[in-house]
C-alpha cells in the first residue's frame, strides 16, 4: 500500500487526464458553437489581433489536451494551453482577475485550474504512463 501511495507516474496521469479531458470538453463545446468562434474573432479584434487568432482556440483546447491525455509532447500541448488560458483571461476575464464568486471563491477559479495545471505539468512532464514518456 505504502508504494502504491508514492507512485510519481500515477499522480502526473491522474494531473494529466484532470487536465486534458476537462479543457476538452470547452474545446468540444466551442466546435459545436459557431457563434462562439465569431465571438472569440470579435474579442480579438476589438482588442488590435487578427481574428484567424481565434481558430487557435482549437489548438488549445482540442490538440493540446488531446495529445496531453495521451502523454505525447506533453510539455509542449501545456504550454499552448498556458497561452490559450491567458488569451482568455486577457481578452474575456479581465474585469474578474480581482473578484470573487458568490460563494467566496476566485471568480476565475476554473481558468486559474488550467493555468496552474498545465504550469505543474511543464515541471513534472507526462511521467512513465504516456505515448512518449519525458
Amino acid at each position: 500500500m505504502n508504494d502504491l501511495l508514492k507512485n510519481d507516474d500515477l499522480g502526473k496521469l491522474i494531473l494529466r487526464l484532470a487536465l486534458g479531458i476537462l479543457i476538452l470538453f470547452h474545446g468540444v463545446a466551442k466546435i459545436q458553437s459557431p457563434a462562439t468562434l465569431e465571438f472569440i474573432k470579435s474579442s480579438l479584434s476589438s482588442n488590435g489581433l487578427p481574428s484567424f487568432l481565434a481558430y487557435g482556440v482549437f489548438i488549445g483546447e482540442v490538440l493540446a489536451p488531446l495529445l496531453i491525455v495521451l502523454g505525447l509532447f506533453t510539455r509542449y500541448s501545456a504550454i499552448v494551453i498556458i497561452i490559450n488560458m491567458l488569451f482568455a483571461f486577457f481578452l474575456v476575464h479581465t474585469a474578474e482577475i480581482f473578484m470573487l464568486s458568490d460563494s467566496g471563491g476566485w471568480q476565475l477559479e476554473l481558468q486559474g485550474f488550467y493555468l496552474f495545471t498545465a504550469l505543474a505539468v511543464i515541471f513534472l512532464g507526462s511521467g512513465r504512463y504516456a505515448i512518449k514518456p519525458d
